[in-house]
């Protein structure tokens, strides 16, 4: 499965006071899209889509639908970088995801309040697992899509920024519960190079890196 990475800029940003004077900052809008092939050359059917945003509900009710400030190169959600709750996600009829996101008073959360309160313009980027299929000249996302999360990001004016990383083109694979890269791409690159003398050897130096990798 891949790293599926995708940016959104359309999000706004709300200050709920409480009776006792404190404020919570909140992001909300469009977190993600379906059945239009989006700025990066993808599209996510709405029965994907829709199984998907079910799923996270569970996330959302058990109060640990988290979000990193950044954009992590895996899959998995690192308690250091949190800086977000998601609250409420569902599914819209223009093909839009409606999202809304507490921002927390962690120390990434509190960057995050900073950075909205001096009026710096910030997007999210939703983050999953899935395999993709061309069709028709579109890549379609399968159905073993699985959202991992959406995440505060920057940079607006450059939304294909994120997914071009290293790890876009490794294969992850579940082993003990934790998502681990195997990079199928480099390696086959590095072994089509190598000249027939040195084409054992680079059999070898692909073997043992992906031994690194799993361990």
């Amino acid at each position: 499965m891949k790293l599926i990475t995708e940016k959104i800029t359309e999000v706004q940003y709300l200050t709920e006071k409480k009776e006792d004077g404190t404020k919570h900052i909140y992001i909300e809008g469009k977190f993600m899209g379906y059945d239009e092939p989006n700025k990066n050359g993808r599209i996510y059917p709405k029965k994907v889509m829709e199984k998907q945003v079910e799923e996270y509900q569970n996330l959302i009710k058990e109060k640990r639908a988290l979000g990193e400030l950044g954009h992590p190169p895996n899959p998995q959600i690192n308690l250091n970088q949190v800086s977000h709750l998601i609250t409420d996600m569902k599914m819209m009829e223009n093909g839009m995801v409606y999202g809304k996101a507490k921002i927390l008073d962690t120390p990434m959360g509190k960057i995050a309040k900073n950075f909205i309160e001096e009026g710096v313009s910030l997007g999210v980027s939703s983050r999953g697992l899935g395999s993709i299929k061309e069709k028709n000249g579109i890549n379609e996302v399968q159905d073993d899509f699985h959202l991992v999360g959406v995440d505060i990001v920057s940079d607006p004016s450059a939304p294909g920024a994120f997914v071009q990383g290293i790890m876009e083109s490794a294969e992850w694979i579940l082993d003990a519960g934790i998502w681990k890269p195997i990079h199928i791409e480099q390696a086959q690159n590095f072994i089509k190079k190598a000249s027939k003398s040195d084409l054992a050897s680079a059999k070898l130096t692909v073997f043992e890196a992906f031994l690194k990798i799993i361990k």
